[in-house]
């Protein structure tokens, strides 16, 4: 009943936020998971969870991805989530996580009231400053997306071609730091069968939220994405 209520259910909304937003699926999870895990493994978990659903929206949105668009950001988040997890246990980040809630609170509120359209290509040392706190948050807790979204956003001309982008982007980030995580033991092979029993509620969402975003532009995508920025942003300053 516990793995129910703390795994399968929050899975199953997990997967419809991911799949309508594109991101969002660590922040619903690292809600619950911290409840039963230690937070460190409470990342893992979660990023795992969401890897079949990972890679079932990423293959349906194969044919809209722009490869050149995603690697040197991957390869900046991937290096400073590989120093964070080295961190994870040497520091304490609550002021930290309270200045980047602060910070996507008032983005989230900036591009819902004052500029509704995100359809400005950020400068470069804006994007990498989005990649590095991303990959940062990513290691420690497995919450990088909310930044990098905005950065996919903002290059994008239609929701399959953002979509396409950051859930592959985010399915090569789980291959990465997954194994990173098994080497360095924070997972095990005890992890498995709780990872599973998410997994199954991470395809039920997918596919309530395939069934949604039918009916939906990328306008309404936007709105979704800076929305749920807000709401990322309140979670990073009340957790």
């Amino acid at each position: 009943m516990t793995n129910f209520v703390f795994v399968l259910l929050p899975a199953i909304l997990a997967g419809i936020v991911q799949g309508v937003t594109g991101f969002g699926s660590a922040i619903v999870l690292m809600v619950f998971l911290p409840t039963i895990l230690p937070i460190p493994q409470s990342a893992g978990v979660a990023s795992l969870i969401m890897s079949v659903a990972n890679i079932m929206l990423a293959w349906r949105y194969r044919h809209s991805v722009k490869f050149k668009r995603i690697i040197w950001p991957f390869l900046v988040y991937a290096s400073v989530a590989f120093m964070a997890l080295k961190l994870v246990n040497l520091i304490d980040v609550h002021l930290l996580k309270a200045m980047l809630g602060g910070l996507l609170v008032a983005l989230s509120l900036y591009f819902l009231f004052v500029k509704s359209d995100s359809k400005k290509h950020y400068p470069i040392y804006i994007a990498i400053i989005f990649m590095v706190v991303s990959g940062f948050f990513n290691g420690l807790f497995g919450i990088g997306g909310p930044l990098m979204a905005l950065y996919f956003l903002s290059l994008a001309k239609t929701k399959e071609e953002y979509l396409a982008c950051i859930q592959t982007f985010f399915l090569m980030d789980q291959l990465y730091i997954t194994s990173v995580r098994f080497y360095n033991g924070i997972l095990g092979v005890n992890d498995i069968p709780l990872i599973l029993f998410g997994v199954v509620g991470g395809v039920i969402g997918t596919m309530i939220a395939n069934r949604i975003t039918v009916h939906m532009n990328i306008k309404m995508i936007q709105t979704c994405v800076f929305v749920l920025i807000g709401v990322s942003g309140l979670f990073y300053l009340f957790q």
